[in-house]
């Protein structure tokens, strides 16, 4: 996948068409197509999700500006996730059908795009669960380092599509188009303010300090150390130092990573999974535009295939893009065995398959 993004930018500049709103989907009939026979459920109360990353002391007066344009939120209610709310029906002891966990999925009466079968292929065909699983010979800390580096690598480039302003000032991802960070109805995510206060922020403006943490995070070298004499191989005596026998261990304690390194990634990988989840709900039909669907979709599925083999997400966290999963996992994307089939619908993601006429064509 080292090649995969050869070209996107100049295909974005050259390829767009200026006549055609970025909000208008190509297809519409096939959205048309997946609506359900059921009517729209009523409006849902949002979930707004509080990102944990704290503002560093060096940017507090962006993280200001960005409070006084912002609504600040009263303290949420603690409630159950939409994860921990669908199960066996306490009633009966009888599991839910497909189309009962589908409709608590509260999805819109015409579904989105990505969730038609028929546009959720890949680039490349293949096991991505291979690219995910640590080589024995390789330190955990070091493994992990490298899919945080290499998936921002990859995500990096489809939010610069969507945020990069064109000649004339404008952006794909703005604030009269995309006035929050959401993802779908259902789902709003916040930041934290220099204040610690939990504050709803413009998807553009959100993507901004996302690229500031995350960058900030990786270009550190006390979190992210470089140094080549630092670098441990998997634990074996014969090619790495052995850990003292006083003193705590965590993961990539031999190679130099700093005690709270897992958690970090864990914040860094729960961000990432939030732009993906507003690329996907609100610019898919951008990427469709742009023959880059394929593209994304393959990115994704290894992203969300890495989270889960190597615990940097948790259930609860990908519920937003929970009615993909399934569909992944009805189509083989993700094999069985894999935690990412574990945590899906097996029979929601058959009963998308069979809304959108069956599999996929190669």
């Amino acid at each position: 996948m080292s090649n995969l993004f050869s070209g996107i930018n100049a295909r974005f500049r050259g390829q767009r068409n200026p006549n055609s709103p970025g909000t208008s989907s190509p297809n519409p009939e096939h959205q048309q197509a997946l609506a359900q026979a059921h009517p729209q459920p009523p409006a849902q109360t949002q979930a707004i999700s509080q990102s944990p990353v704290h503002p560093s002391p060096g940017h507090q007066g962006s993280h200001s500006s960005s409070s006084n344009l912002s609504v600040k939120l009263p303290p949420l209610p603690t409630s159950p996730s939409l994860a921990e709310t669908i199960g066996m029906d306490q009633s009966s002891g009888a599991m839910p059908s497909a189309d009962e966990v589908l409709t608590s999925y509260h999805l819109p009466a015409v579904k989105p795009l990505w969730l038609n079968a028929n546009y959720a292929k890949h680039i490349v065909k293949g096991n991505f669960l291979t690219l995910s699983a640590k080589p024995k010979t390789v330190e955990m800390g070091e493994w992990v380092a490298h899919q945080v580096v290499d998936h921002w690598r990859m995500l990096i480039t489809f939010i610069r599509l969507v945020h990069d302003k064109e000649e004339d000032g404008s952006s794909i991802c703005n604030s009269r188009r995309c006035p929050k960070m959401s993802a779908g109805g259902n789902h709003s995510f916040t930041w934290l303010n220099s204040r610690y206060q939990p504050v709803e922020i413009p998807a553009y403006e959100y993507l901004t300090l996302v690229q500031r943490y995350i960058s900030g995070k990786i270009d550190d070298g006390a979190i992210f150390p470089t140094d080549p004499a630092g670098v441990s191989y998997a634990d074996n005596p014969a090619y790495c130092t052995p850990v003292p026998e006083s003193g705590q261990d965590w993961v990539g304690k031999r190679s130099g990573f700093p005690q709270n390194f897992m958690e970090t990634c864990q914040t860094i990988f729960r961000q990432m999974f939030r732009v993906y989840a507003h690329l996907y709900w609100s610019h898919f039909d951008d990427m469709f535009s742009l023959n880059l669907e394929k593209s994304m979709n393959s990115c994704f599925s290894h992203f969300i295939l890495t989270a889960t083999t190597l615990n940097l997400l948790k259930k609860s966290d990908l519920e937003p893009m929970q009615p993909l999963i399934d569909l992944w996992a009805a189509l083989g994307t993700f094999p069985q065995g894999s935690k990412a089939f574990e945590i899906a619908n097996l029979q929601v993601g058959q009963l998308l398959v069979q809304k959108a006429g069956g599999p996929p064509a190669n």
